[in-house]
C-alpha cells in the first residue's frame, strides 16, 4: 500500500493535508489490504486506525461540499 508522500522527503503526507481524492484512494488501498488479511495483528490494527482517520477526512470534505451547496441554494432561493 502506498501512501501519498511529500515531494521533499519520503514522509507520508498528514491526513489533514490530503485532498478528498487522495484520502479516498488511500482508504480504498487500506480496505483492500485489510480484506486480503495477510497482515500481522498489529499491522492490521494500524491499517484499521489509519482507515478510520481517512474515512473521517473524506467525511469532512463531503460535509463541507454539502454545506457549500446548501449555502448556494439558499442564496439562489433568496434571490428569487
Amino acid at each position: 500500500m502506498s501512501k501519498p508522500v511529500s515531494a521533499s522527503a519520503n514522509v507520508p503526507v498528514p491526513v489533514e493535508e490530503l485532498t478528498y481524492e487522495q484520502a479516498r484512494a488511500e482508504l480504498i488501498q487500506v480496505v483492500q489490504a485489510l480484506e486480503a488479511g495477510s497482515q500481522a495483528l498489529e499491522e492490521a490494527l494500524a491499517l484499521w486506525e489509519r482507515g478510520e482517520v481517512l474515512a473521517g477526512r473524506c467525511q469532512e470534505w463531503l460535509d463541507a461540499a454539502r454545506d457549500r451547496i446548501a449555502a448556494r441554494s439558499g442564496e439562489a432561493a433568496a434571490a428569487d
